[in-house]
């Protein structure tokens, strides 16, 4: 189990690397969006490459973020039974949702992901809208993204069991976002 353990410290850290960058993109996303708005409306001048950069960004943040969102424990949840059960409940309640649902759908969104951004590397795909950028990195987006869900939640997976044997200690709890 402490071998696993190391390992998760190291998909960890690579959630961390890809984290650090999405929060970079959301600064960076801002800025774009404000020089071009700024842009357009001082100078009348606009292309769809500002557009689509920020698209990129967009798919980034979200992608790159997803799996340092889900180790701290921040994700979105449907909290009907989750704050009202015990703290060996709700490794549970995780460990059943990361076996049947997490792993094998991120699973296969990598399968479906995979080929679509392949085909668009191959044949080194441009957006059709004029001064359109490359599309590839876009795409290549979405299966990194997914890996690096689905490292992360295979990591949570271990150290839950881990938790659940004693081996560790796992902070379970959880703060539905203010409405």
């Amino acid at each position: 189990m402490q071998q696993l353990l190391k390992l998760t410290r190291v998909i960890d850290a690579i959630g961390d690397v890809a984290g650090f960058i999405a929060k970079w993109l959301v600064l960076l996303a801002c800025l774009v969006s404000a020089g071009n708005a700024g842009i357009r409306y001082l100078f009348s001048y606009s292309s769809n490459s500002w557009l689509e950069i920020q698209w990129y960004m967009f798919g980034g943040i979200v992608l790159l973020g997803a799996a340092q969102t889900l180790r701290l424990n921040e994700h979105v949840r449907v909290d009907l039974l989750y704050s009202s059960v015990s703290e060996r409940t709700r490794l549970w309640i995780d460990v059943v949702g990361f076996i049947f649902f997490l792993l094998p759908v991120t699973a296969y969104l990598i399968s479906l992901t995979w080929p679509f951004f392949l085909k668009s590397y191959v044949s080194q795909e441009y957006s059709s809208n004029a001064g359109g950028l490359i599309l590839w990195p876009a795409k290549l987006l979405l299966p990194a993204g997914f890996v690096l869900l689905w490292l992360q939640g295979a990591a949570e997976l271990v150290k839950r069991i881990a938790g659940l044997t004693g081996a560790v200690k796992i902070d379970t709890h959880y703060e539905a976002p203010l409405q």
